[in-house]
């Protein structure tokens, strides 16, 4: 028997002898094999439990999880709720100040007034003043004095003294406003001039520089303003016999007194009321608009609201 190559045929029946086929040696199609099938992967048997054993409930080790997971959310749902009210409890609450915001904004508050109140807010229609009881043996003579007229807006330049601009220049000087006035028996004029400076700072400093300043005649202060036709016409630089400056806040109050008839400086020393007079007009008038200028503002408070 012959022996067939490794690639003939496999699993041929051989032909009959005597058949009329091709012959043994012959070349046959090769018969396709058998297809390979994929293997199952092996698990491993799945042990059986009598039917008296319950079997465990799938969902049983995972029901905790769940409950704990809710919990979490629920709690951070809440906290994010507690912080939302909170913030809108605080936005709709009343804004509080520190110390120091206080100050700048009552410092702003006075600082503005000169540009924003009226002139005759700044200076009125008439202001008391006290004769001093001293100089008439007995009480204290009340007397007001009488607006004659508001000069404009001048520079502290234009405004003051020499010795006095070169001082508030070197402060920051913004303008000076003046207003002239005279006493109850129209014998006597004054002048308030107020110089605004840059801030509290600004004026406590100039006013400081200016107290050591001296002469023979009245203090440098304001320059007199004299206004045609009334009885303080003939009111001038030469009929100044005192002169004063005080501050108050962002504003220095400068006044000047004379006597409105243009009699020129005399010394009053003999005159006892006339010189007690001029003190309580000098003191009473610039008093006044220094008080008033430099009153605290109420307390600053924010009305609430978001916009706030």
């Amino acid at each position: 028997m012959r022996l067939r190559p490794y690639h003939a045929g496999v699993g041929l029946r051989p032909e009959p002898p005597g058949g009329s086929g091709p012959g043994p040696d012959a070349e046959r199609p090769v018969l396709p094999g058998p297809v390979p099938v994929p293997r199952r992967p092996f698990s491993p048997p799945v042990p059986v439990t009598s039917a008296s054993e319950p079997l465990p409930a799938l969902g049983a080790a995972s029901r905790p999880r769940r409950k704990g997971l809710l919990l979490a959310v629920l709690s951070l749902s809440l906290v994010g709720l507690l912080a939302a009210a909170a913030g809108l409890v605080v936005q709709f609450l009343p804004r509080t100040f520190n110390t120091a915001q206080k100050q700048q904004i009552i410092a702003w508050e006075m600082g503005k007034r000169w540009r924003t109140w009226p002139a005759a807010e700044i200076f009125p229609d008439s202001i008391p003043y006290p004769v001093p009881g001293s100089a008439l043996g007995g009480a204290d003579l009340p007397l007001a004095a009488h607006r004659i007229g508001i000069a404009r807006q001048a520079s502290c330049h234009t405004a003051t003294d020499p010795a006095v601009a070169r001082i508030l220049a070197r402060y920051g000087c913004l303008a000076v406003l003046r207003a002239t006035y005279d006493d109850a028996t129209q014998s006597l004029a004054v002048t308030v001039g107020v110089a605004v400076l840059p801030g509290p700072a600004a004026a406590l400093a100039s006013k400081n520089v200016l107290a050591g300043q001296h002469g023979n005649g009245p203090q440098p202060g304001v320059r007199a303003v004299s206004f045609r036709r009334t009885p303080v016409a003939r009111f001038g630089n030469r009929q100044r016999q005192l002169s004063s400056v005080q501050r108050a806040g962002p504003y220095l109050v400068f006044t000047t007194v004379g006597y409105a008839d243009g009699r020129r400086r005399v010394h009053e020393a003999a005159n006892r009321y006339a010189a007690a007079e001029m003190l309580g007009l000098e003191g009473g008038v610039g008093g006044w608009v220094a008080r008033h200028l430099g009153a605290a503002p109420p307390p600053p408070a924010c009305p609430g609201g978001p916009a706030c």
